[in-house]
């Protein structure tokens, strides 16, 4: 069974350490840029850069397969945890930042995952 600290929230260290670990590994192997990644208690946001042979859901079924095999790999103590078994739950959101877009404030969004919501919001102005 896994600690305590674990049952509180599943994307806690060592989990948020390894995905981050993981995502760096695949980077050059399916050509995508990772500019920022952070974990919340319950997801994970992602800014990256992919290859146009990818389309992004494709490349979100992808990453989540290569990630939840790894991560039961190096913790194997964590399928357990897990209703069913599976670490990603089925749905997911992708989101396009274009040329015009303002990637500024998604990286700051992306960057504050993690923290007091009452402390954080995205604010368009």
């Amino acid at each position: 069974m896994l600690p305590v600290k674990y049952r509180k929230a599943l994307l806690q260290e060592p989990v948020v350490h390894m995905i981050k670990e993981i995502s760096q590994g695949l980077e050059e192997r399916y050509e995508f840029e990772l500019e920022r990644i952070e974990c919340d208690v319950n997801h994970v946001h992602w800014l990256c850069s992919l290859h146009p042979k990818y389309g992004p859901g494709a490349f979100v079924r992808l990453y989540k397969s290569i990630t939840a095999k790894q991560l039961f790999q190096a913790l194997p103590e964590l399928r357990k945890e897990l209703w069913g078994g599976e670490f990603w739950s089925d749905g997911d959101y992708v989101a396009t930042v274009g040329v015009r877009g303002d990637w500024s404030v998604v990286e700051r969004h992306i960057k504050q995952q993690g923290e007091d919501p009452q402390e954080v919001q995205l604010r368009m102005f």
